[in-house]
Parts: C-alpha cells; structure tokens; sequence
C-alpha cells in the first residue's frame, strides 16, 4: 500500500543565522485570528476593541512562558534541572499545551484585575479563541515532523520522511481537526445561548472536550516524555485527567445554575 509522504522543510526562509519556521508563523498568527474573533465578539457585546491589543500581549507571554515551563518540568525534568539556561531557548522547539493553557488563564487573570474587567466572561470568549491556536499549533507540529503518531498500515497513515519511512498516524491532524470542530460547537453555544449562560458553560466545554480528545489520541502518539510515570497512563494522559474533572464539573455547575434561575 502508497501511503503520502511529507518532507516539508520546517523552515520557510535562512536569513542569515536566523530562520523563519512554519511553527512560529502558525503559532504568532493562530493568536491574530483569534484576536479578530474577539474583536468581532466584544463589538457585538458592547466592549471597547482598543482593549485587546495590550490583551494579545498578555495571553502570549503566558501561554509562551507557560507552556514551555510545562514541557521542561513535566517531560524532560532531568535534562533542564541540568541544564537550567535551556529553559530560555523557546526557538529550539519544546511547548506543552497544558501550562500553555495554565499559563493563559494566569495572564487574563492578571489583565482582568488591572483592567477591571469580569474575569469570568473574558475567559469564557477567550476559550472560543483558545480552539484555533490550540489547532494551529498540530498544524505547526505536522510542519516540524514532531508528535508523531503510531506506526499503522491505515490508508491514510503518513511517512515523516524525515523522521523514518514507517506510515504512521497523523495524529496533529487527528487532533488539529478536533479543535476546528470544537470551535464551531463554541461558537454555536454562544451565539445560540443567553450571554449569562455561555459565560458559565464555555470554558467547561473547553476544558472537557479538549482535553478528552488529548486522552483518547495519546493511544495514537509515541511516547513524549524521557522518563514514565508510576501510572498506567502517559505523561500527556496524566495531565489532562485533572483538566477532564474541572471541565465536567464546570458544565455540571452551568447546567444547575440555569436550571435553578
């Protein structure tokens, strides 16, 4: 069986010592579409947009600092408790999607008390926003041959040639196209439900069906981290079961809210 092969160099342009790469234009440029969502959103809501450009800023310097603290000291602990300076070398590639996720919702925390803004219902527009960067990001690590799937003979398995010539899942799809189609669900919620309600229930639906679907697709993924846990689950497992909890438990809490008002 042909199965597609991909050798896409993840490098678009060398200038000189430095190189512009697919991740990062999909990375910075996932954050610009999402910040025209919510420019869409707070003009339709009667907030000011002005507000949002020192918002991106925010949103990336946690999700950065975040999601690369998460990776070192989550799947590669011992290489960076010795090696501590590489930690700061985010170009060299290494962003986990859990403190990325932590590390935003720290940063519209901290906006939201300097701007007195509710938290709750910035949150809750930013989640929608949230699903695009999220699968941006697969789209970037399908670019970098990076978070590969599992050897299979499915007809639409890919080889990285770059990495070996084994047909394998493409699981940043799998997981890119979940996003998109978790975007529309949260875009039909809000625009479906009274504002008080969606403010509730969107970062719970957020919370579970993205970090379900991570679950479910770590059965695809080869191993991520240098080290296993002393649990029947991978490392990425591991870390979205808490994420699972809260988000049930946040719908569970939407839900009886409405029907009690």
């Amino acid at each position: 069986m042909e199965h597609f092969i991909w050798n896409v160099d993840p490098v678009l342009l060398h200038l000189g010592p430095l190189q512009l790469r697919w991740y990062g234009i999909l990375f910075v440029g996932s954050f610009f579409l999402g910040l025209m969502l919510l420019q869409w959103i707070f003009k339709r809501e009667g907030k000011d947009p002005a507000l949002l450009d020192s918002f991106l800023i925010y949103v990336m310097v946690g999700a950065v600092i975040g999601s690369r603290l998460m990776h070192c000291f989550a799947y590669e602990p011992a290489f960076y408790l010795s090696h501590p300076l590489e930690i700061l070398k985010v170009w060299k590639g290494g962003l986990a999607s859990h403190g990325g996720l932590l590390g935003s919702i720290l940063a519209i925390w901290f906006f939201c008390r300097k701007y007195r803004l509710d938290f709750m219902w910035l949150l809750s527009r930013t989640a929608i926003a949230g699903t695009i960067t999220a699968a941006f990001v697969r789209f970037g690590n399908l670019f970098n041959s990076e978070i590969l799937g599992k050897p299979t003979d499915l007809p639409w398995a890919i080889i990285f040639e770059r990495v070996d010539m084994l047909p394998r899942h493409p699981v940043q799809l799998y997981e890119a196209f979940s996003y998109l189609i978790l975007l529309v669900i949260m875009l039909l919620v809000y625009l479906k439900s009274k504002p008080d309600f969606a403010t509730r229930i969107l970062p719970g639906i957020f919370l579970t069906f993205m970090f379900t679907v991570r679950f479910l697709l770590e059965y695809t993924k080869t191993k991520q981290a240098d080290y296993t846990w002393d649990l029947p689950f991978s490392t990425g497992q591991a870390l979205s079961l808490p994420f699972i909890l809260i988000g049930i438990i946040w719908i569970l809490w939407a839900l009886k809210k409405k029907h009690s008002t």
